[in-house]
């Protein structure tokens, strides 16, 4: 199957407030994104490094979160961005450590406030950039979460034990969408551990995305990056069962064929949310931590390739990752298990 062209959408100050709004506004209801320097920022963003809506609604929660501390919570638009300091870029900083913020949290406001200000700066609004040469918070490595093999298996077959167990409880009530939702939720768990893709990735897949006879599926991710992920065989046959189901429960429902690959039980896509809440059940279901993540099973994708001798370069291009560094860290997550089945086998360990 071909992939869709994505429609454009406006680049604008004025549809970027309508989409993106700013946390915190002042009472009268003005907007960040009205001052004309964060607007032509925003345009920036959106027009040279392709931007998604999410990235821009962080930014501007940085950028407000900034003027607040600086002007007051009352301020209006325009800000007078050639008086911030380097004492104010400081206060800006030690602000977070009094409030016992993550400090990666606090490293990626930092991110965004140095940004903004190497834009104005570029652009001839202001002079010097307040937060360049600022160190930032060093955070914590913290290795993923990762499942077993056997963990993996144990939770694919989780749908399936659940409907099954409600079934035998049904007194000869058809339950269409109870049938698809397990076919989904494996559809759904064998394509995250196939691909590893991630949650947001998954659920905007559409139809003409998806392509069982080659294997593959054109996958969106972050900055609007695109990539081919290949789909195992079972994962195809998962697939295959949900989109036969899919398609007999939105005739029942006298809605035309979705476009997107999973729906709810109105027919309508099935957003991240969902997917998590479905994921709790199923994760008791296999006598696992209920607390776990669907990330989890891109954390367990890479490490288990990584296990069986993948090429680092080769699991970076899967993950989508821009940086091989981020993919490092499932190496040290490698390792790790490694010293614990050599600690549990060796004699002298």
């Amino acid at each position: 199957m071909g992939s869709r062209k994505s429609q454009s959408r406006p680049r604008t100050a004025l549809r970027l407030r309508a989409e993106v709004p700013p946390s915190a506004p002042p009472a009268d209801g003005a907007s960040i994104a009205d001052d004309p320097a964060v607007a032509q920022f925003v345009r920036h963003l959106r027009v040279e490094r392709n931007a998604s809506d999410h990235t821009l609604a962080a930014y501007l929660s940085d950028i407000r979160q900034f003027c607040a501390q600086l002007w007051g919570e009352d301020a209006r638009p325009p800000f007078p961005w050639k008086s911030p300091d380097r004492f104010a870029a400081r206060r800006f900083l030690a602000s977070f450590q009094k409030a016992g913020m993550a400090p990666a949290t606090a490293s990626r406001k930092m991110s965004s406030l140095r940004s903004f200000f190497r834009f104005l700066v570029r652009e001839g609004l202001v002079k010097g950039n307040p937060f360049a040469g600022l160190q930032q918070p060093k955070a914590r490595r913290r290795l993923p979460s990762v499942l077993s093999r056997d963990e993996v298996l144990r939770l694919l077959e989780a749908p399936a034990h659940l409907r099954e167990q409600a079934r035998a409880k049904e007194k000869n009530a058809a339950a269409p969408f109870a049938d698809y939702a397990a076919l989904r939720d494996t559809a759904i768990l064998e394509l995250l551990y196939s691909t590893g893709m991630r949650i947001a990735e998954l659920c905007g897949l559409t139809d003409a995305r998806l392509d069982l006879l080659s294997g593959t599926a054109l996958v969106r991710g972050k900055g609007k990056k695109e990539r081919f992920c290949p789909i195992g065989r079972p994962a195809a046959q998962a697939l295959q069962a949900a989109l036969d189901a899919r398609d007999g429960l939105l005739a029942a429902l006298g809605k035309s064929r979705a476009q997107h690959l999973f729906v709810n039980k109105h027919g309508g896509p099935l957003t991240p949310r969902s997917v998590e809440r479905s994921l709790k059940k199923h994760l008791a279901e296999a006598r696992l931590d209920p607390g776990l993540t669907p990330h989890v099973m891109r954390h367990s994708f890479a490490t288990h390739l990584l296990d069986a001798g993948a090429d680092l370069r080769s699991v970076q291009e899967l993950l989508g990752h821009a940086s091989l560094s981020t993919t490092q860290i499932y190496t040290h997550v490698s390792v790790e298990r490694l010293k614990e089945e050599y600690g549990k086998a060796h004699p002298r360990a």
